[in-house]
């Protein structure tokens, strides 16, 4: 890796290129897999800050790590941005007068401003093999000390530095961290944070395959993008006074820093990759909606104010305010998840709701059957697309249930009066020409009035009988429908047959 000397006018000409004109944010993520709840929080809360000020959203790719690059991964970052509309007005794929966006392609700015930062006395060479900074850091735990890189090659002549460059010694580029003082920022979540400068680490800038390491890029990146806010999990708030020297060393305006709270599983564990959960593709293979997963992770260290918890990407937009964003984790919590989605899917119209669960009925039912007809059903009883074929599972085969599910306390059914309700109901059925829902309700409910009974008395073992399930997505008349003539015929005598009659 060389260093090499760049013009006052290239850097001149950097500067004038840089966008200005309002509010600009970014979402910078990292290629490396599937989607992160955290990141597409991040990305959330990016998009809703530019739009609420009607500023600009950008998408940078940082895959400076080539080591961590996943192939493939770009793409399912730009599929999940289309997927939950949150569009970005510069891009890799959409232009824009900031590009390159993908850090890669940028090589020649890194080399040109890490050179800068040497020429201001900000950043060295360090030539510490491998070996040596293991002895420091064993050092530094035997001294029961934190460990941090000594500086010794910040310390180097320039006729020593000459000599290792000729011999050809490999070095990595670290930042030159003040000896002394503070560094302060403020944070438009967490408030005024200043820590002393020998607490900070003479991080590393540049590695020595030449490529410049996240800490190095994403500064400069965000300057000559004309990003003014960052917005970013709290885990980034440690190094953020090390990214504040390094403007100081450029001489460049700091943007404002919004650091947001962590997504736990609960209070001792952050929501991990490791412990799955925690990608957005994990959720919409499970049934949950996209509209309602963003809604929900919005809530997720936010509050709008009020009691509505049901948003719109557009009314999220309108409400977003940084006062609301907390500084305590948020827990995140599945049964919440669930009951947001489960308003969304009764929000839809019939038709979106069939056209929603279609797959999910064909996939638990194998005969033929009206899938309009079940969904209407399925619509005000799941939470779940992907609850749809168990609540459907009896529908191909009736269950080997036990005859004791005809006892209900809240229906106060037994099993002698289930025996005499289906079999008074048996006939009724037998006769009936006209199998439309209307047809069988009155049907049933005049076998109600004639025998002077409870409806749960009639319709409990109706149920039962044609499910062969206690709880089922609509009650016995809707099943009768549902599964024919023929089949609710068939499922009755078999539970005349399970009670002894």
């Amino acid at each position: 890796m060389e260093t090499m000397k760049y013009t006052s006018e290239y850097y001149a000409e950097m500067e004038s290129k840089i966008p200005g004109g309002g509010v600009r944010t970014r979402f910078a993520p990292s290629p490396t897999g599937y989607m992160h709840l955290g990141g597409l929080r991040t990305a959330l809360y990016a998009f809703l800050f530019a739009r609420k000020a009607g500023g600009r959203f950008l998408l940078r790719i940082e895959d400076t790590d080539q080591e961590r690059f996943v192939e493939g991964a770009a793409e399912l970052i730009y599929d999940t941005l289309r997927t939950t509309g949150l569009t970005y007005d510069e891009g890799p794929d959409a232009g824009g007068p900031a590009g390159p966006y993908i850090q890669s392609e940028r090589r020649e700015i890194y080399n040109a401003y890490i050179a800068l930062l040497m020429e201001r006395g900000h950043a060295y060479r360090c030539f510490c093999d491998k070996e040596t900074l293991e002895e420091q850091r064993r050092v530094h735990e035997a001294a029961r000390v934190p460990h941090k890189y000594d500086g010794r090659c910040s310390r180097l002549s320039e006729e020593e530095i000459a000599e290792k460059l000729d011999a050809g010694h490999p070095f990595v580029i670290r930042q030159k961290i003040p000896p002394g003082g503070t560094t302060a920022f403020d944070d438009l979540v967490y408030g005024r944070i200043e820590v002393g400068n020998t607490t900070l680490d003479d991080q590393v800038l540049f590695k020595s395959d030449g490529m410049p390491t996240y800490n190095f890029a994403n500064v400069v990146d965000d300057h000559l993008m004309g990003i003014t806010h960052i917005i970013r999990g709290s885990e980034f708030l440690s190094s953020t006074p090390k990214y504040c020297l390094l403007y100081e060393g450029f001489g460049w305006n700091q943007p404002a820093y919004i650091h947001c709270p962590p997504i736990m599983r609960d209070a001792a564990h952050k929501l991990s990759k490791r412990d799955g959960d925690a990608y957005f593709s994990d959720f919409l293979e499970k049934g949950y909606l996209t509209e309602a997963i963003l809604n929900y992770i919005a809530l997720l260290g936010w509050h709008p104010g009020g009691e509505e918890e049901k948003f719109t990407l557009q009314e999220l937009a309108g409400a977003f305010e940084v006062k609301g964003i907390s500084r305590s984790p948020a827990i995140f919590d599945p049964q919440k998840l669930r009951w947001l989605n489960g308003r969304y899917l009764r929000a839809m119209s019939p038709e979106e709701f069939h056209a929603a669960a279609l797959p999910h009925i064909l996939k638990g039912v194998r005969r033929e059957i009206d899938t309009a007809y079940a969904a209407g059903l399925l619509q005000e009883r799941c939470e779940l697309l992907s609850d749809i074929p168990e609540l459907l599972d009896f529908v191909d085969a009736l269950p080997d249930y036990p005859p004791e599910l005809f006892v209900s306390k809240k229906m106060k059914t037994d099993l002698e009066n289930a025996k005499k309700a289906l079999s008074e109901i048996l006939p009724v059925l037998e006769k009936l020409d006209d199998w439309r829902q209307e047809a069988i309700h009155e049907s049933l409910f005049a076998l109600i009035e004639r025998l002077n009974v409870k409806n749960g008395l009639i319709l409990y073992p109706l149920r039962v009988a044609v499910s062969g399930k206690a709880f089922t997505p609509g009650g016995g008349i809707e099943l009768c429908v549902l599964l024919g003539k023929e089949e609710t015929l068939k499922r009755t005598r078999i539970a005349l047959e399970k009670l002894g009659a």
